[in-house]
């Protein structure tokens, strides 16, 4: 092909390539906000089927929107209020029983630790080693590591008030997005043209219910999982059953791995806190759990989710992980499920009219 004019085709390449890595920069700058965006609209979508049912018992729109926050933001409420107090007055006895050592002058762990080094290993010369890691402290630079710390106490309590102010963001952006669900369908679904409107409304609101019914059968497994930890833990002598449930709820929210991640710390809390007989029956009990809702409580509660095959719900949720964290392994399954209704009743048709 012969180019009569390579300024000009130069130029517009360079125009081309530089309005790309401006909109790639637009998007990294803008990335924390699409993301608040992107989560408050993945909730709303959740909410969505409860306030639907609500206003079916003839609830205006308003009301069942406002029914519905109030309901979330009381549980959540409810838990943190339920929390707090434990974590409190049990690190007020941990630091009691600290100082409660070191008042009564018997607790010497150095000297704990030297004398177990010198019965379990008489060949080791334990003298020299203290020596050796009392000069490796004398040389440390103390000021250098207090600085370290300062300023990694001021990020994490910077990153901690960004947190609450991005959770008031998206609890902000979630109450407008399931108040104004249905008026943002209708500006989308007329973007589309009238001969294939019917159609793609069709589509979205089977994607829209897909991950509305996620949300919810993603949210009832960690309730029921947290309800029963209570009950089971508190009925066993757990320590702190109250915190375990909890982490046992917000756990069984991660898809694929979270019951046993969350199964795994509980049964470890048991055993360092309690007793190896309590974390015995505890792994016993989690064991038989998982079965049962892999089995049981799943297909029944996520029935009305589009089913994803486990080979695609892996490869969504690791790929969702690597790009935004949690938040990403969470939406990626919705994700999945709506690529597959479209690739299910879109692709393939028109393949097969060919």
């Amino acid at each position: 092909m012969k180019i009569h004019n390579p300024f000009r085709v130069a130029f517009v390449g360079t125009l081309g390539v530089g309005l790309g890595l401006l909109l790639i920069g637009s998007v990294q700058t803008l990335s924390t906000i699409l993301l608040y965006v992107g989560t408050a609209l993945f909730l709303s979508l959740g909410l969505d089927p409860i306030v639907g049912w609500l206003e079916r018992r003839k609830l205006p729109r308003w009301a069942a929107v406002l029914v519905t926050i109030l309901g979330v933001l009381a549980a959540f409420a409810g838990i943190i209020l339920m929390i707090v107090p434990i974590i409190v007055e049990q690190v007020g006895q941990l630091v009691a029983a600290i100082q409660e050592l070191f008042d009564d002058g018997q607790w010497d762990p150095v000297g704990e630790l030297r004398e177990w080094m010198t019965d379990t290993f008489p060949l080791l010369r334990v003298d020299d080693v203290f020596e050796y890691v009392q000069e490796w402290l004398n040389s440390l630079d103390y000021g250098a590591i207090g600085g370290t710390i300062g300023e990694s106490i001021i990020v994490i309590g910077g990153t901690i008030l960004a947190g609450f102010a991005g959770a008031f963001i998206i609890l902000i952006l979630t109450i407008y997005f399931t108040a104004s669900t249905p008026s943002l369908k209708r500006s989308v679904y007329q973007l589309v043209p009238a001969s294939k409107r019917a159609r793609f409304i069709d589509l979205g609101e089977q994607i829209t219910d897909s991950v509305g019914y996620y949300v919810i059968g993603q949210v009832s497994l960690g309730v029921i999982n947290g309800v029963l930890s209570a009950i089971f833990l508190s009925i066993i002598g757990a320590p702190f059953p109250a915190v375990l449930a909890v982490i046992a709820f917000f756990f069984s929210l991660i898809p694929l791995v979270g019951t046993l991640t969350g199964s795994t710390i509980i049964v470890l809390t048991c055993l360092g806190l309690g007793s190896p007989t309590i974390a015995l029956i505890a792994a016993i009990y989690y064991l038989v759990y998982m079965q049962i809702e892999a089995y049981v409580i799943s297909p029944r509660i996520m029935g009305r989710a589009v089913a994803v095959p486990g080979a695609v719900v892996v490869i969504a949720a690791l790929a969702g992980g690597s790009l935004l964290g949690l938040l990403g392994a969470l939406v990626a399954i919705p994700v999945a499920a709506s690529i597959l209704i479209i690739y299910r009743q879109v692709v393939i048709p028109r393949q097969n009219e060919r």
